[in-house]
């Protein structure tokens, strides 16, 4: 077992990498067969903007760039991906989007078909996404955000994919105080992907 997990945070003191360490740490006490890696895109300088080398790739003309094509291998390597990311206007930041946007390319993570069905490449990789927000659960509740994050990300992305989400977490009221709960949560969130019946 290997377990991916993606940050995408500007502050390497964010509670965002904290809860992210957390959840590798639960999952490794869970299951010490389980290697945990991290990637923090930050950190690492990926860069997420969609350029032409990604452009002619999309259009079947060209080969994956290399920063692109080491982050698929990355991703081959495990079998788990864990994405902790803050909500930027109920999503993803723009590194973890534009990752997202660039790796999980056609003919990679799905192929259209001429038939007009679409390939489900990723059906191998299971998926757990741990949104950190500062709203409130009755804000996102009242909104509706909840559920437009579900059909935009798990549908959207991962299912177009074939990548089932088995768990979708939002740790909320983050700027009210409620970090050492959210690290709890984490530990939670850590144990359950560690355990080797998920």
């Amino acid at each position: 077992m290997h377990t991916l997990i993606v940050t995408a945070h500007p502050e390497s003191g964010a509670l965002t990498h904290a809860i992210a360490r957390r959840i590798g740490e639960a999952i490794t006490a869970s299951d010490a067969a389980n290697r945990v890696t991290h990637a923090d895109l930050m950190a690492e300088g990926f860069d997420p903007r969609f350029n032409t080398q990604d452009q002619a790739l999309f259009r079947g003309g060209g080969a994956a760039p290399a920063d692109v094509a080491a982050e698929q291998a990355r991703l081959e390597s495990a079998n788990t991906l864990v994405l902790v990311y803050p909500l930027y206007w109920w999503s993803f930041p723009a590194l973890l989007k534009g990752w997202i946007d660039r790796v999980f390319t056609q003919g990679w993570a799905y192929q259209d078909g001429a038939d007009g069905k679409v390939r489900k490449k990723l059906q191998w990789l299971r998926v757990h996404l741990v949104g950190i927000g500062g709203a409130g659960a009755d804000m996102i509740e009242r909104r509706g955000y909840g559920a437009a994050m579900k059909t935009q990300i798990d549908m959207g992305i991962f299912d177009y994919c074939g990548a089932p989400v088995l768990s979708s977490d939002l740790l909320l009221d983050a700027d009210s105080g409620m970090a050492d709960a959210h690290l709890r949560s984490a530990t939670e969130i850590g144990r359950k992907i560690g355990t080797p019946t998920q």
